[in-house]
């Protein structure tokens, strides 16, 4: 196994356009340099690895993606799938076992990725041109494709998409293992693509965003700018098509819809799709750290505050409305039918580490953090091979009927969501430190050593601790030498009476604890700089640090402009939001009452779904009597368990935001209630 050549080869910037910014002033500590020791991250990442990865080739190989790629090779058949982008599954099992095997070396898993690469290496026509949905009959492509290569790119084809997420995966694997046979592959398309695109030449605002992303990568890898310029030319290309109209036939499908009803530099809301967008935001992020581009940062920066202001739920995740899984209105944020897309919750942790290594705010890495323990990882079941391609944020009865999604699913026709996990989670260490010269950045508390180097001098890191169930926090600081930086430990927002970096969510009442420091047993005063507690000293082998962070139960309370949550509180604890499932609750959730008054206990459970600190509160319940006519309320013991953790216990109710008090009661009749179920 090759060590990552993560500065593969030398970029050069010397395009004029380009020379205000070599890139990012922040670089995270690559993952390959934090090794985990982590209770609760290391085992998702280690199901991953067992579990979830080789299920997602296994049904890649049962449903007929890895056969596309035979027939296309064969110049015969009949594309066997149901979407044009089901090539992107492959590729993106690829990038997670190429993130695996750098921290798990296995033959047999190389030996298959190998197989699998040659598979798509076949499958590429001469000129590189890489896209099952044509190539394996040119004379009757996909319905989306369109009769030419690129016709439908910007509705349907996702030709564009199809090559980001190969060159995602190329750079993955290349970085993972030193070969270079599937980065040759992505290298041919990428170069057939900034041949066919760009200025005098073919120009589309391409449909689904993350060619951007990908060529960036590559850009990195190769130092060769047409793959930069390529990118920025796909961003520049937006604001073509008018925005949503209300008598428009299409409805929703519009110019915003794609993020195309203007140009980039003049958006201001996140809008549409909501994976499309935040892919979107994240290539903004990366073109305008690597160009200069003052407008781009400037845009990107707003667009992020309208979201974190106006369109993020209290788990974390984006995409309210499942028409077109898309953002809505400004405080759109409706329960019953809440999309949140586990893909959104994926691409919003890219845009914020992105955003983050732009400025280096613990704001983002807070959305980030709330993003990771809550609407991101309850997509995936404990047992790593059931999803959730929806994130509900309410079931509303015994039959866990739910306009989305009611209960997990092995696999989607759509599947993009359980492979989009499979690349992350291996990548998540390389989310947890960041550096720039002498900042050294904690920015994610999770137990393990990394080790880096300050002014050429070595240092390793180590964390211990058992978040996110206990606030205690400890790091040893192991210079090899006696080394000078700066240690900027993140200063959780939830920590210092902020529930978000914004006005949409708050707290309902004023934590009485306080965050402790202390270095070497002594209490340690310390200057705050954007969210970071700064611990500036000459650093001796074996320093130990200590942070104490309050863990109560909190109330949130919603931006009263959130209709659906007014009169309601979330409740957290730690980075953690909490939720009711019927099974703890006598087979109901969405009567439980929490009044301002209510205390909790806390108590942990490990043999519960896979460990989790479980919530306990006495609690008004509303009851209806046996005979339908009387309606009263009973004190119950009401249990809540994390968010992330529901729907591993079968189908039921569920709710994350409570009433604090009854404010009317709605008769339905059993038909209505039928009809509802059966929709």
């Amino acid at each position: 196994m090759h060590k990552p050549l993560l500065t593969a080869l030398a970029i050069s910037l010397t395009a004029p356009a380009f020379a205000q910014r070599t890139d990012y002033p922040i670089q995270a500590v690559p993952f390959t340099q934090v090794k985990l020791t982590d209770n609760f991250w290391l085992p998702r990442l280690k199901t991953n690895t067992d579990v979830t990865i080789p299920a997602s080739f296994a049904r890649c190989e049962s449903t007929n993606r890895v056969k596309n790629f035979e027939m296309a090779a064969a110049h015969q058949g009949k594309f066997a799938t149901t979407f044009p982008f089901d090539d992107t599954d492959i590729y993106k099992t690829i990038e997670g076992a190429s993130y695996s095997l750098s921290l798990y070396p296995d033959a047999k898993l190389q030996a298959y990725v190998d197989e699998l690469i040659a598979k798509v290496g076949a499958a590429q026509e001469p000129d590189g041109y890489l896209y099952t949905a044509r190539t394996i009959d040119p004379a009757h492509p996909h319905p989306w494709a369109g009769k030419e290569r690129w016709e439908k790119e910007r509705e349907l084809s996702h030709e564009l998409y199809n090559a980001g997420h190969l060159y995602e995966a190329a750079v993955a694997h290349y970085q993972a293992t030193g070969k270079k046979n599937l980065l040759n592959i992505a290298l041919k398309n990428a170069d057939l693509v900034c041949s066919v695109f760009g200025p005098g030449k073919r120009s589309v605002a391409p449909g689904h965003e993350i060619v951007e992303m990908g060529l960036v990568k590559l850009y990195r890898v190769t130092g060769q700018m047409k793959y930069l310029t390529t990118a920025k030319f796909f961003l520049d290309a937006r604001g073509q098509f008018p925005g949503y109209d209300p008598k428009s036939p299409d409805g929703w499908k519009n110019g915003s819809y794609w993020q195309d009803d203007k140009p980039v530099v003049a958006q201001t809301e996140a809008e549409g799709h909501a994976v499309r967008a935040e892919y979107l935001y994240s290539a903004m992020a990366d073109v305008a750290a690597l160009t200069g581009d003052k407008q781009m940062l400037a845009a990107v920066d707003t667009i992020w505050q309208n979201m974190v202001a106006k369109k993020f739920y209290v788990t974390g995740g984006t995409g309210a409305v499942p028409g077109g899984e898309r953002f809505g209105a400004n405080y759109e944020l409706p329960n019953t039918t809440a999309y949140n897309e586990t893909c959104a919750s994926v691409a919003d942790v890219f845009w914020n580490q992105r955003m983050f290594q732009l400025h280096g705010d613990a704001k983002y890495v807070d959305i980030m953090e709330k993003v990771l323990y809550n609407g991101l990882i309850s997509g995936v079941g404990l047992d790593g091979k059931s999803f959730f391609y929806s994130n509900a944020m309410q079931i509303k009865n015994s039959q866990g009927y739910h306009d989305t999604e009611p209960a997990r699913a092995g696999w989607f026709e759509c599947s993009c969501c359980p492979t989009n996990l499979a690349r992350l989670f291996p990548a998540l260490p390389g989310y947890i430190y960041a550096q720039n010269g002498k900042n050294v950045y904690v920015n994610l508390f999770v137990s393990g050593t990394a080790n880096f180097a300050v002014d050429k001098h070595k240092v390793q890191l180590t964390q211990q601790n058992n978040y996110p169930w206990d606030g205690g926090l400890k790091f040893t600081v192991n210079p090899a030498a006696s080394t000078s930086f700066n240690l900027l430990l993140r200063l959780p927002g939830w920590a210092r009476n902020e529930a978000m970096p914004s006005n949409l969510y708050s707290f309902v009442a004023p934590s009485s604890q306080a965050i402790s420091v202390k270095v070497n047993g002594k209490k340690t005063a310390y200057t705050v700089q954007n969210g970071y507690a700064v611990l500036a000293r000459k650093w001796q082998k074996n320093d130990v640090v200590e942070m104490t962070l309050p863990m109560e139960v909190r109330q949130v309370v919603a931006n009263p402009l959130v209709k659906d949550d007014k009169g309601k509180v979330a409740l957290q604890r730690g980075p953690l939001m909490y939720c009711a499932e019927w099974v703890d609750n006598g087979g109901k959730a969405t009567n439980l009452l929490v009044p301002a008054t209510t205390t909790f206990t806390t108590v942990y459970k490990p043999e519960l779904l896979g460990g989790v600190m479980e919530l306990n509160a006495s609690v008004p319940a509303v009851e209806v009597d046996a005979a339908g006519t009387a309606v009263s309320t009973v004190n119950k013991t009401m249990t809540a368990i994390p968010y992330y953790a529901w729907a591993n216990r079968g189908k039921g109710e569920m709710t994350v935001w409570f009433p604090q008090r009854v404010l009317d009661v709605d008769i339905v009749s059993q038909a209505t209630a039928e009809a509802s179920v059966s929709k």
